[in-house]
């Protein structure tokens, strides 16, 4: 099987890696590839692992992911730095079991009249305003929805949902729903403006589309990445038909990771 590690630049995500490369290159069954291989491991936390799997795009459908956190408990990372020996003893007996997530689909169109980006996010994409208030039309599924005025807006994936839009108000959906979230971020809402106020989730027959009243000076976010230097005209959103798969060796349940990640200890007080 083919091996590429994937870390961060901390001194103990180092050391991890280190010693997985160490151990990978004395098995007698797995080997480093950093070009093409079957299983990317991510050294880090969630961060690092968001990385990987931008770096890794092309190879989407390829690929299968492994976390090891260095820090704290992510998300998205299963094995502790303590436990790579036990990490390299599941890949040697790997079969290929593999448990899959939702992504987003971002397709971004621009006044100037070059060519659209298209991209995919694993959490979420946000669209801001430089400064001052963002003034956006709303559209679901290319009918007009509302006429937005705030900070900006969230639309998440279901394992996004625990991220930035959870911090502004957003549901936490579970990833068997193939659903995107659009949340508020600061909506003006008054006797001349208004907004639905609240979160709203679209389903994979529907789109959201976002076109901001000013195509200059708003920025759009996609997981790490950032877009902030073309003249926006239109932001169109779906669940994409790619999907990332993780290897499942003993893959932490979703609702586990929640409870983990946010009640922790007190669950037992």
């Amino acid at each position: 099987m083919r091996i590429a590690i994937y870390g961060n630049d901390n001194k103990m995500s180092s050391q991890v890696a280190s010693k997985l490369s160490e151990l990978i290159n004395k098995s007698n069954v797995l080997e480093l590839d950093e070009l093409n291989p079957e299983v990317v491991i991510s050294v880090g936390g969630d961060g690092t692992l968001l990385s990987a799997f931008h770096h890794y795009d092309d190879l989407m459908e390829k690929v299968r992911y492994v976390g090891i956190h260095t820090g704290h408990l992510g998300f998205y990372t299963d094995w502790r730095d303590n436990e790579v020996k036990q990490l390299v003893a599941s890949l040697e007996h790997d079969n290929g079991q593999s448990v899959s997530y939702p992504l987003l689909s971002i397709e971004i169109k621009y006044s100037d009249g070059g060519r659209p980006d298209y991209m995919v996010a694993l959490n979420e994409s946000t669209v801001k305003k430089l400064f001052g208030t963002m003034v956006a039309k709303v559209y679901i599924k290319d009918q007009l929805f509302e006429s937005f005025r705030g900070d900006g807006l969230c639309i998440s994936t279901p394992t996004g949902s625990t991220a930035y839009n959870k911090s502004v108000g957003g549901a936490i959906i579970s990833p068997e729903f193939n659903a995107v979230q659009v949340a508020e971020m600061a909506s003006i809402n008054n006797r001349v403006f208004r907004t639905i106020g609240s979160p709203i989730i679209i389903p994979p027959t529907e789109s959201i589309t976002i076109v901001p009243k000013v195509s200059l000076h708003n920025v759009l976010t996609c997981d790490q990445l950032l877009v902030m230097d073309r003249p926006i005209e239109s932001i169109t959103y779906r669940i994409s038909k790619r999907r990332i798969y993780f290897a499942k060796y003993r893959h932490t349940n979703f609702w586990k990771r929640v409870s983990n990640s946010f009640i922790g200890s007190s669950i037992n007080d």
